[in-house]
């Protein structure tokens, strides 16, 4: 299934956030890392501290084990509904965001 998904971001833990992204720690985590990893690449700011985006995920309930392992510690207040596919929303990239601000 595809989902829109809409969240808040916790401020104070983007950098580990963006540590996380970048270091292979989600990207090696099984099954899903390769595709959070890819979905905060597509993630838009689409308002102060909020951020949109599409994912492909295959829980029951969705985005289920993104949400526990990684997207419930550093963002708030997310909300899903299903899709047709993937979908490209417009705003500042929030990858490229975390970049200018934490990239070393």
């Amino acid at each position: 299934m595809f989902y829109s998904v809409k969240a808040q971001f916790i401020e104070e833990k983007m950098g580990e956030f963006y540590q996380k992204l970048t270091d292979g720690t989600i990207q090696n985590q099984k099954p899903d890392g390769y595709e959070i990893v890819n979905s905060m690449k597509r993630a838009k700011i689409t308002a102060p501290k909020m951020i949109q985006w599409s994912e492909m995920c295959l829980c029951p309930t969705p985005l289920k084990h993104e949400r526990e392992t990684i997207y419930n510690h550093f963002l708030t207040d997310l909300e899903t509904k299903t899709i047709d596919d993937y979908v490209e929303f417009d705003g500042e990239s929030f990858f490229d965001f975390l970049e200018r601000q934490f990239k070393k």
